[in-house]
């Protein structure tokens, strides 16, 4: 369970699935025999009847699969922007410096698919998600079927029915009214995209 005070606390579910569809390169856990474990793991989000579901593969020589084949409870943390917040931006003090962030906690037991159909049509729908901005997209079903036999043989298709999801966005809402576009103006004022993506948060909710 993620730490949640109120004032960061994010419950609307449109704002949690564009998040994990914006970050949807999430860090998987699990807790099996061995201990824990984590995976990096790209995933595609999937509404039915009522239930929010996260798909993604892993190599079948990762321990996790253990996990996964056991249906032990699993978190995939969907990280957003975040940004260091220094105290000289404050109009009042004394302060102290601190971190804005955007989170998504996702929860549930997992389900192994071995079915090789529904392995290729999920990779095929996750190329074409991050094939769509390339100005000449790779196709998986342009690739030789004995290659792609060999590659799908690889890996474990897995599915999660979500039972809890959390979300979290510390974006300065604790400090006073007057401190936020101060925080907001010096956070664009840098040039990397996280500050950038942290002010566009807080901007969003100011508004």
């Amino acid at each position: 369970m993620v730490y949640l005070p109120p004032h960061f606390t994010e419950t609307r579910e449109e704002v949690l699935l564009e998040h994990i569809g914006r970050h949807d390169f999430a860090l998987l856990t699990t807790h099996g025999e061995t201990g824990m474990i984590a995976s990096q793991v790209p995933i595609l989000a999937e509404r039915r009847d009522s239930t929010l579901y996260l798909q993604g593969h892993l190599a079948c020589g990762n321990p996790q699969c253990l996990d996964i084949y056991a249906g032990r409870e699993a978190l995939a943390v969907f990280s957003g922007p975040h940004a260091y917040i220094s105290p000289s931006w404050y109009t009042v003090g004394p302060a102290v410096p601190t971190w804005n962030y955007a989170s998504v906690h996702a929860y549930g037991i997992p389900r192994a698919i071995p079915d090789k159909e529904w392995l290729r049509a999920f990779l095929r729908r996750l190329s074409e998600r991050h094939e769509e901005r390339e100005a000449a997209p790779w196709k998986m079903q342009d690739q030789p079927e004995p290659f792609l036999d060999v590659m799908m043989g690889g890996i474990l298709g897995f599915e999660i029915a979500v039972a809890r999801l959390e979300g979290k966005f510390k974006l300065s809402q604790n400090r006073p009214t007057a401190d936020r576009p101060r925080i907001i103006a010096a956070l664009e004022a840098r040039d990397d995209t996280d500050s950038h993506g942290i002010a566009r948060l807080m901007r969003e909710r100011e508004a």
